[in-house]
């Protein structure tokens, strides 16, 4: 019997692991699967099995899940584990919070690829592109009107002047 239950903890382990890559990469319906696989094996009020659930939360809810993620988060608020609780309880003020609406314009749509074929959604890189045969014009010469150009002279110049002949002569002074 003990060693049934060891077996049923190490397959759950892997579950649940495998859960968590599989939300961390955005595969939600995959993390589904495997976090509720791994709480079905492990008893429900432990450490693991509360943290297991608390996944399984995050996860029905990136999955669209939204009843279930709160029905499950309404069980785990008595969870006997007090961590457990305690972030059942947080994620439930987060689930039953009301939806901002946000407008069109803030949003980005990505469309689905999942409907193109795998010949259509490959992308065709040239490695060197294809030289046109015509040759390109040399770049013209812009000559540019002098009666345009501000030619007044600039005060600046001569305040720039005079500050590097100061600093090159205390420098100099410090030489010696």
């Amino acid at each position: 019997m003990q060693n049934v239950s060891e077996q049923s903890l190490e397959i759950a382990s892997k579950r649940y692991q495998a859960g968590r890559l599989a939300f961390e990469n955005g595969q939600y319906r995959e993390a589904v699967d495997n976090l509720e696989k791994a709480s079905a094996l492990l008893v429900r009020n432990s450490r693991l099995g509360g943290e297991v659930q608390i996944w399984l939360v995050t996860a029905y809810e990136a999955a669209g899940r939204n009843e279930e993620a709160i029905a499950l988060c309404k069980q785990l608020q008595r969870h006997p584990h007090s961590e457990t609780n305690k972030q059942a309880r947080r994620l439930l003020y987060i689930l039953q919070a009301p939806k901002l609406k946000r407008p069109s314009e803030w949003m980005t749509e990505i469309p689905d690829l999942g409907a193109l074929s795998d010949n259509e959604s490959k992308v065709r890189i040239a490695a060197n592109p294809p030289k046109s045969s015509a040759k390109k014009k040399p770049a013209e010469t812009e000559f540019v009107d002098l009666s345009q150009v501000n030619t007044k002279d600039n005060r600046f110049i001569w305040v720039a002047i005079t500050a590097i002949g100061l600093i090159i002569s205390y420098l100099t002074w410090l030489a010696f």
